[in-house]
């Protein structure tokens, strides 16, 4: 999973296939457990944004079974509910009575007289519509979305599974309006269009639950661009409601990223298609705000605000496209035995997020100025802020103990950390192995030993994988984990830079229009649902120069309300800003109105930049080099 505010097929036999045709016909001699679990979704009758679901598992033969939708699932690390979505739930016996179903909890039902089950019928709400209501939960890209125009089919939202069928193979059948275009990381098996040609119905076919929710899909009022990257085919679906944006102005930039990717990978991955489904959020009331992607094995959901410009929509997309598709390393080839045997109701947390979500950001940003999409200064520029982003967590925390209990508190406020402090763990490992090794081995050699030791059907030991780790290393390796990931010592990168000819300076620098070098200058009061700013304004050249003061409520910019429910949306924009466009904003200051009326101007403050030093030694040359190209 990537959150910007952080920063900003399987093969089936011919008896497989057989057993798709099933369909959902009754067929008493059925055991659920022998059969496919057979499913649909109607999108051609929506009604109130919300679609039909109709589920049949086969017959039963116990006397008490549970269906749930996922409390949490792969990819975030929060509680989302989805069982929060469902209405009108209704378990119907084989006469079409209605059986006794209990909802237990916010995702379980429990049906008595099972045996008699024939199928699961209700209705699902999206989640786009309520996020903002719902304090950014779930996060857009895991979320779903039912309009007219476009379905946002994170399939964990609208199927769920029985307790003990989670194994079971799945037939899905989607039926939606001819007219709309479909893409799907499912591995489709059949279409069927109506006699009157209004609807088409397309069926899908999954070998367990875990592919049901791997593998996501968009129908709608789609742009759609698909291109090779040497192996890979690559699908771009967009979603634009205004047609700000289409797949056709994104697609260089995505070939040329993924191209660079796939060499700095070299022969790593080996998926034959990448599915990307962009949605672009209008900046309504109810459009989603949680902007970010979440991974999958072969796609990525990306959601980001449609009025960025081209050339910042551009740059995201490389930002967190590449961290997403970087998840092939790790976690879907490298992982514990928590990610593989995933509980979405009481799931259990593996201690090394600075691996998953930590090292596969390093690896976002390293790749760039190794395949030389950025300039040196630029890299540096990336991981101060970083440095700078990080000293606003708890810096002496485990990040082990954080990563198994980010559900919990204090550990939970703290999990935006691993794209920071994680990602400069993997720059620091990286830089440690270049030293021990002359060079020729580095983080990215790590994790393809891994992934040959391990792969995505093979799990690690969560215990045992740092000792493991040290032992196809060094012990200077295993001395850093223990010292600076599973225990309290912060790290000091300066360290780490004199190895490679680098040191911190402080500086003015520039920044952005609500950071100060990558720390936030405004906060949000729950209590009273708006935005504020912190001590940090002082700091910020184009606020102070205006007269903007530490308290001061944003209540208006450029004739938008700001509250802390559209603050998302609002800050996004602030990217947008230009120098010399006009801007006015209103605070509230002691009660009283304050406005400012100016033009944007570029904004410094006091920081630290990651310079060279002078007279480095060859050693630090080489070093510095064999880290930046590999």
């Amino acid at each position: 999973m990537k959150n910007t505010l952080a920063t900003l097929p399987i093969a089936i036999g011919a008896i497989s296939l057989l057993l798709v045709g099933c369909g959902s016909t009754k067929q008493s001699n059925d055991i659920a457990t022998n059969v496919p679990i057979a499913t649909s979704i109607d999108l051609s009758q929506i009604i109130d944004d919300k679609a039909p679901v109709l589920i049949n598992p086969g017959r039963f033969t116990q006397d008490t079974v549970k269906y749930r939708l996922p409390k949490v699932v792969q990819g975030t690390y929060s509680v989302s509910d989805f069982g929060k979505y469902v209405d009108d739930f209704k378990a119907l016996d084989y006469e079409g009575n209605e059986l006794k179903a209990e909802k237990t909890d916010n995702n379980t039902w429990v049906i008595v007289n099972a045996k008699q089950l024939d199928k699961i019928a209700y209705n699902i709400n999206d989640t786009f519509d309520v996020e903002r209501a719902n304090n950014g939960e779930p996060f857009s890209p895991s979320g779903t979305n039912i309009e007219p125009d476009n379905f946002v089919l994170n399939l964990h939202g609208f199927i769920g599974y029985f307790d003990i069928l989670k194994n079971n193979q799945y037939a899905l059948e989607i039926k939606s309006p001819a007219s709309m275009k479909r893409t799907s990381a499912l591995q489709k098996v059949g279409e069927e269009k109506s006699k009157d040609g209004a609807t088409v119905t397309e069926k899908y076919f999954a070998t367990r639950y875990f592919e049901i929710t791997d593998n996501p899909m968009m129908y709608g009022n789609l742009d759609v661009e698909e291109f090779e990257v040497e192996d890979i085919k690559i699908v771009l679906s967009v979603y634009s409601p205004n047609n700000t944006h289409t797949a056709a102005s994104i697609k260089e930039t995505v070939f040329k990223m993924m191209k660079a990717q796939k060499t700095y990978l070299g022969d790593i991955n080996s998926t034959p298609r990448y599915d990307i489904y962009l949605y672009l959020a209008s900046g309504a009331e109810d459009a989603p705000g949680g902007f970010g992607a979440l991974e999958h094995h072969t796609s990525t959901v990306v959601v980001l605000p449609e009025q960025m410009p081209k050339e910042a929509l551009a740059e995201a997309m490389i930002d967190v496209v590449s961290h997403e598709f970087f998840h092939i390393v790790t976690p879907l080839s490298v992982h514990s035995e928590d990610v593989h045997y995933f509980d979405y109701d009481a799931p259990t947390f593996s201690k090394h997020l600075w691996m998953y979500e930590g090292v596969t950001e390093y690896f976002a940003s390293v790749f760039q100025i190794d395949q030389d999409l950025v300039t040196e200064e630029e890299f540096y520029t990336k991981m101060m802020g970083k440095i700078q982003s990080a000293a606003g967590y708890d810096d002496t925390m485990s990040f082990t103990v954080m990563s198994e209990n980010i559900l919990e508190e204090p550990y939970a406020t703290n999990y935006v950390n691993v794209y920071q402090k994680g990602a400069l763990i993997g720059m620091c490992i990286d830089i440690l192995m270049r030293e021990e090794s002359n060079g020729q081995r580095g983080i990215l050699s790590l994790m393809k030993e891994l992934s040959l030791k391990y792969g995505k059907n093979k799990p690690f030991e969560d215990d045992k994988i740092i000792e493991e780790i040290t032992a196809m290393t060094y012990p200077s390796i295993g001395d850093f984990l223990k010292k600076h990931v599973e225990g309290t010592t912060p790290i000091n990168y300066q360290e780490f830079f004199n190895k490679v000819g680098l040191e911190i300076k402080k500086e003015r620098v520039e920044t952005n229009y609500i950071q100060n070098a990558g720390t936030l200058i405004v906060a949000g009061s729950q209590e009273n649902g708006t935005l504020f700013f912190t001590d940090l304004v002082a700091d910020n050249s184009f606020w102070a120069d205006n007269g903007a003061k530490p308290n001061d409520v944003i209540s208006e910019i450029n004739g938008t309300k700001v509250t802390l429910a559209n603050a998302n949306s609002v800050l996004t924009a602030s990217f947008q800003w230009q120098v010399g466009d006009d801007l006015e904003v209103k605070l509230t200051r002691g009660g009283e109105e304050v406005v400012i009326n100016t033009k944007i101007a570029k904004s410094y403050t006091q920081g630290k930049a990651l310079k060279p030093v002078d007279n480095a030694t060859q050693k630090q040359t080489d070093l510095k080099k064999a880290w930046l190209k590999g």
